[in-house]
Parts: C-alpha cells; structure tokens; sequence
C-alpha cells in the first residue's frame, strides 16, 4: 500500500513540474520566483495563432510585457526566458507571429501584438496600466516601429533591433517615428552585430536625444547579433545574465 501511494505522489510530483517552473533565489540573475506556462490562442486578422504565456505563481494584478521572438521563430530559449520573467513578477505574452508566413508584412505583426495586449486585458491577474513591449532581432525593430504606435504600451524594449530597416517588405523605418515616441525605451545592443551595426545604433539614440526622447542605451563590447540565444537555447553567460536584469529592472522602474 506504501508502494503505491508512493508511486502515486512521484506521479503527481511529475505532472506538477510539467505546469510550474521554480527558479533560485533572488538575486542569481536569470534564476528568480515561480512561474506557471501554458499555451494559449491569439485570435488576429481572422487566423489563430499560438503563443506562449507565463504568469507568477503568486496572485495579484501584475504589468504586463508582449515579447516578440527573433527571425528565428520562438525557439527553446525565448520559452525559459519567458518563464524566467514570470517568476520577476511580470506576464509575459509571446506570440508566434510566424505561424502562418515566414516574413509577414508589418500590419500583420502589429494586429497580432494589439490582439496580444487586447488578451492579455482579459486576464484578472494583469494590470492593463502597466503594459511592456520587448523583442530582439526582427522582434527588436518591431519594438521600435510599435512603441510610437500602440499606445497602451507605458514602456519598451528593444534587443538588437533595426531602427533604420523596413523590414523584410520594405515598409516604414521605425526612425522615421522617433519624434512621436512618448514613452522610454531601453535598446540593448553587441558591438559585433553585423547585421545591425552598433553605428546605427549610436546614430539612433543621437537621433532620439534630439527629439528629447528618454531612452537608456545598453552596449556590450564584443557581442554579436542574437548573444542572448545561442543554438536555440538561453544563454548561460554573464553577459546573458546582465542583460536579461537590466531588461528586468528597467521593466520594474518605467511599470511600477
């Protein structure tokens, strides 16, 4: 009988940590609170598409953050990260914005991310006063060209992004908006990214203190392209584990 109660508490033991994600204990930065996951359906344009949420554990009304995965579709470490962020006190939607075209055009994306903030509305556990926008690669020149845009955004982030492309269909740069940002806006950047050279970011954020647009600007000597993930996975180095906590706290000072 105590065979089988045991086996019993395994199970479920098991079935709980596919659902429930803990980190350390604060202060080792990526590793922080739990988090629960899921897999939710963002109904835009007329199609549906998958995302991936997580939430704290804890309940209470907490900010609530849109992450736009990279060019590379939301691989294994965008989810970790996601969870890891959860676990900061944040909800964080990321929507698959590639499930139906690899390069969709601009508009796509933005229904997408505004059908992302209208759901994330419809969760008790989130303060729709408090809402964050953050993507890297492809995802970090949305932040820039949607940050102007949707207003109910109080703050972005933006992760190796491209703030003088048009995207992949030759669209609106995101610099040409710059003067009607309103909200701060933190840009993280590698000296060694070659498809979106450090000196455009410079001449952005020259750009941004003309117009007298609060932003931080956060440059790591060395890095390349898409450090924060590497072969598909989170990365483990320190310059991953200063970058994701000054996205954090940035997140915790601009959303309260």
């Amino acid at each position: 009988m105590r065979s089988v109660l045991c086996i019993g508490m395994i199970v479920l033991l098991v079935c709980l940590a596919g659902c429930v994600n803990s980190g350390g204990a604060a202060g080792d930065g990526m590793e922080e609170g739990a988090s629960v996951n899921t897999s939710v359906n963002i109904t835009s344009g007329g199609q549906t598409f998958p995302a991936y949420l997580a939430a704290p554990q804890e309940t209470g009304q907490n900010p609530g953050i849109v992450l736009i995965h990279s060019f590379n579709g939301l691989e294994p470490g965008y989810r970790e990260m996601t969870d890891r962020f959860a676990g900061e006190g944040f909800v964080v939607i990321a929507p698959e914005w590639q499930t139906f075209e690899q390069s969709p055009s601009d508009d796509v994306v933005e229904q997408l991310v505004r059908d992302s903030v209208a759901y994330l509305g419809t969760r008790t556990d989130v303060d729709t006063e408090r809402l964050g926008l953050t993507g890297f690669c492809a995802g970090g020149r949305y932040t820039m060209l949607f940050l102007p845009q949707i207003e109910e955004f109080s703050s972005g982030v933006a992760w190796y992004g491209f703030p003088y492309s048009g995207g992949f269909n030759n669209e609106t740069v995101p610099a040409t908006l710059l003067s009607t940002i309103t909200d701060p806006m933190l840009i993280i950047h590698g000296t060694r990214d070659q498809p979106s050279p450090v000196a455009e970011i410079y001449r952005y954020a020259t750009e941004l203190d003309a117009a007298d647009v609060y932003f931080e600007l956060k440059v790591y000597q060395g890095e390349p392209h898409g450090f924060m993930i590497e072969e598909g996975m989170l990365s483990e180095s320190a310059v991953a584990h200063d970058a994701y906590r000054e996205m954090v706290d940035f997140f915790t000072r601009t959303l309260g």
